[in-house]
């Protein structure tokens, strides 16, 4: 069985003494982030050197007893060396690609403070979690029992207000039983998910549904003096809209992925660009609403977690376009049709469920050709009609 990190998330009510403390420490471990950051970017522009983890925590050391800065000693080092890593984590996420120059965080923002495993303790008998510098344990509703050991733990703060407490747990993820079934899944608008065997997950347009109420939220915001109490009034209710329609994503989005992993054994699905696809300001909006690039990365880890195989075929394969029965390439299809008729064997389709198929076929094709890439064999796949 697969050893993973996997996270809990839960909501937690701290009470005054408690709250006055997480904003302490949210306060000092986002003020050594922009610190950290701040150092390494003087270092390297103006003395063309690179600052690492290991040298900004030795300097941190230092900098904790100036007189200037000794508050920062009321709060457990654990989260502020948590912090220089964290930064460190994010200049290799940018070095290697993968996001970019990293940011100052602002008060204003999302907050958040990790505590290594020294820094906590948790009880799974009596299920109570007390942080570093707290005398109590932490008011926590506990939706589910985490498996196996808690490694870290993570506070958050969000713009709504509301605290909840992610323990990160090592376990072992048992594979799910087999069941012999494959699925080509296709990735739309009307329907985030059309599979090859006809079904179709709809569209619940969460952001659409709410758009009166945050054009209403957003409205009174602004009428709003800046700095005021009503100012900060108006943008918590704000937050709190946004918070539900995230909450509701987000479920959808796990229910939809983790049904499909349960009940297939491979799944196919079309690997897309979203970031190019969202310079089409027409359709911004409603690709950002599908979340396709996160139904993909949920089929990802879930996958790689339950024992499934996940292939990705190449975006520029023409699913749509492709007869699923003789392979028939139709030259166009406007995007507004979505049932065509194919003009050589003459099978009426449904746009999103022929595309399912197509991506099936191709995923077939690359399990059996396991060194072959996916885009070489999705362009080969266009001459032998499959």
């Amino acid at each position: 069985m697969p050893e993973v990190i996997r996270t809990y998330r839960y909501r937690a009510y701290p009470n005054a003494e408690q709250r006055e403390n997480l904003a302490r420490t949210f306060g000092c471990a986002r003020w050594v982030y922009n610190w950290g950051l701040e150092r390494r970017t003087n270092a390297y522009y103006g003395e063309g050197k690179s600052l690492t983890y290991n040298s900004l925590a030795v300097e941190l050391t230092q900098v904790k007893k100036r007189e200037e800065t000794k508050w920062l000693q009321e709060v457990s080092s654990v989260v502020l060396q948590q912090s220089l890593r964290n930064l460190e984590r994010a200049f290799t996420n940018f070095f290697e690609q993968r996001a970019g120059y990293p940011r100052f965080k602002r008060k204003s923002a999302n907050q958040s403070a990790t505590y290594a495993n020294s820094a906590f303790r948790f009880d799974p008998e009596t299920m109570t979690l007390t942080l570093a510098k707290q005398k109590t344990p932490l008011k926590i509703r506990w939706s589910q029992k985490p498996e196996g050991e808690v490694v870290k733990v993570t506070v958050t703060l969000d713009s709504s207000g509301r605290y909840h407490v992610c323990l990160h747990c090592r376990c072992c993820v048992e594979p799910m039983p087999k069941t012999g079934k494959r699925i080509g899944v296709d990735l739309g608008l009307n329907d985030v998910v059309v599979t090859s065997d006809g079904f179709r997950s709809g569209n619940p347009k969460h952001l659409r549904k709410a758009y009166y109420r945050l054009r209403r939220a957003q409205k009174a915001l602004s009428r709003k003096q800046k700095g005021s109490n009503n100012y900060g009034k108006a943008r918590r209710r704000l937050a709190k809209i946004h918070a539900r329609i995230a909450d509701q994503r987000n479920d959808f989005i796990h229910k939809l992925t983790t049904d499909l992993v349960k009940n297939h054994d491979v799944i196919a699905v079309e690997s897309l660009a979203v970031k190019n696809m969202m310079n089409n300001h027409c359709l911004a909006r409603s690709i950002s609403e599908a979340s396709w690039g996160e139904i993909v990365r949920g089929l990802e880890y879930k996958c790689a977690w339950y024992g499934r195989t996940l292939i990705k075929v190449d975006r520029w394969f023409p699913s749509s376009k492709r007869c699923s029965d003789c392979g028939h390439i139709k030259e166009t299809i406007p995007l507004n049709v979505h049932r065509w008729t194919c003009e050589a064997c003459g099978v009426e389709h449904d746009r999103d469920v022929n595309a399912a198929k197509n991506i099936l076929a191709v995923g077939a094709t690359v399990a059996a050709c396991g060194d072959l890439s996916k885009t070489s064999v999705a362009i080969e796949l266009q001459g032998i009609g499959l």
